[in-house]
């Protein structure tokens, strides 16, 4: 949680609070790289939270780098989400709804996962995806996602 959240936080509580986030969606072909997340265990696209006085895209390179040690270059936006699929109760009661801006992005190094937010990372076919235990709002946004030849193309 950041300092911005957690002040916030200390004056409301666990009720709902409204938070701008980021999402990169990885691709190579119709592969995408998603990670299982320690505090759900489900699978989900990478990204974060904006902090205040931080450009989105900036936010979003961070948060790739922070959780999988990778680098990105983004290629452009595939969408941006909110509403109901995007809430989310955290196991320490805390609501929180957020409204994401979805990148297409290319991976530029290797990930590996960090093992403090994330159990692991994964490539994954887009005919699977909708098989994994997983937060269901990832399916439209991979759904909205162009489709790009890439290496494992046939």
């Amino acid at each position: 949680m950041s300092d911005y959240v957690a002040s916030i936080r200390s004056r409301i509580g666990t009720d709902l609070l409204l938070l701008p986030g980021v999402t990169a969606v990885i691709r190579d072909g119709d592969r995408y790289l998603l990670a299982r997340h320690r505090h759900s265990g489900l699978w989900s696209l990478i990204g974060g939270g904006v902090e205040p006085g931080e450009e989105p895209a900036d936010a979003l390179v961070r948060e790739v780098l922070e959780e999988t040690g990778a680098r990105i270059r983004i290629r452009g936006i595939v969408g941006v989400y909110g509403g109901e699929p995007m809430m989310m109760t955290y196991p320490n009661g805390d609501n929180v709804g957020y409204v994401t801006t979805a990148y297409d992005c290319e991976l530029l190094s290797d990930a590996a996962p960090d093992m403090e937010e994330l159990l692991e990372l994964g490539w994954f076919d887009r005919d699977v995806i909708p098989t994994l235990g997983r937060r269901d709002w990832i399916d439209r946004v991979i759904d909205d996602s162009p489709r790009r030849p890439g290496a494992h193309d046939a």
